[in-house]
């Protein structure tokens, strides 16, 4: 337990590191002891994230009986998966983004929508049929580890959550995922931020399909949000960001700097290649990374797009199609 985790206990905010089946290793879960008796995020669904998370709440002398509000952080499934678990349980009521009441509503459809789009960004991105054909083979295995929840508390950017010692304001970050989300202390200079802020790796903007109810442009511009949104979150006056996996940490205004300035030498890089020769996204990615696993190939595929994305907006790249791939060329 590092200091600022120390400090955060010490407010009434517990981390439960909860086992996940990803690359990324565990999920933090909070528990925050006031009233209501409040949980966010909750792991994977999964037998053994579930008996990790209820001893974790008995350290803490809790059921998961005792719960009443579950918040949940964004769509990625190792912070979700077992909302609808906990909440059967303890009938508490489950907060989330209002954009999310139809995705975790009807999570078995989403993905379907979600599975097909992401095959149409593979293919137009110069992505072998090979490759895409391998990615969706094993894209289902990994469903069980969500699972469909009714949200019963829509959440807006600006709302606030009421406790009996705390305000938390609720500010949505979206560049992570769409449905990033993230609670203020002001007060108490705290800020639980789920993946939108990580000590030990960047977080990786995914291209994703736009949430239902935002309509336009069927893909978000992922890193384009994401800075914006650290940006925004730079503003805020900080002791303690309580991070979704990994340690919790300070200094928030300097991480954020270093993250900004990776994401220039990305796009630097990526804009150097682009020049020598017209390039696919994918092409991109193998001139950086080599070979690259087909479990991979998505989150690579995100980073490329994701800088060019940026390059395209500042005029230095121009974005065409060929026989129905994208291209990127210098300006």
């Amino acid at each position: 337990m590092n200091e600022y985790e120390r400090r955060a206990a010490q407010a009434g905010i517990h981390r439960i590191a909860v086992p996940t089946p990803f690359q990324v290793g565990r999920v933090n879960a909070y528990l925050i002891e006031d009233e209501p008796l409040t949980l966010v995020d909750s792991g994977p669904h999964s037998e053994r994230s579930l008996a990790e998370l209820e001893a974790g709440l008995a350290t803490l002398g809790h059921r998961v009986e005792d719960l009443e509000l579950l918040v949940i952080s964004h769509q990625h499934m190792d912070h979700f998966g077992l909302a609808a678990a906990l909440a059967e349980r303890s009938g508490a009521e489950v907060a989330a983004l209002d954009l999310l009441v139809p995705v975790l509503g009807d999570y078995e459809a989403f993905n379907d929508r979600e599975e097909e789009f992401a095959q149409r960004v593979m293919l137009r991105h110069g992505i072998p049929d090979e490759m895409v054909d391998g990615l969706r083979a094993v894209l289902p295995a990994f469903r069980r580890w969500g699972q469909a929840v009714q949200i019963t508390r829509p959440l807006r950017e600006g709302d606030t959550l009421e406790f009996a010692n705390r305000r938390l304001e609720v500010l949505h970050r979206p560049g992570h995922s769409p449905s990033d989300t993230v609670l203020y202390d002001r007060e108490r200079g705290i800020l639980i931020a789920a993946d939108h802020l990580l000590a030990h790796i960047s977080s990786n903007p995914v291209i994703a399909l736009a949430l239902p109810e935002r309509g336009g442009a069927e893909r978000t511009r992922s890193l384009v949000q994401y800075l914006d949104s650290l940006e925004r979150t730079r503003e805020l006056d900080l002791d303690i960001v309580l991070t979704g996996h990994g340690d919790p940490l300070g200094a928030h205004r300097e991480l954020i700097d270093q993250r900004l300035r990776l994401h220039e030498r990305r796009a630097a890089k990526i804009a150097g290649l682009v020049d020598e020769r017209p390039r696919t996204a994918h092409e991109v990615a193998l001139e950086m990374w080599g070979n690259i696993a087909v479990t991979q190939s998505y989150l690579t595929l995100s980073e490329v797009v994701g800088h060019a994305d940026l390059l395209v907006r500042d005029g230095r790249t121009v974005e065409t199609e060929r026989d129905g791939v994208t291209v990127y060329e210098s300006a």
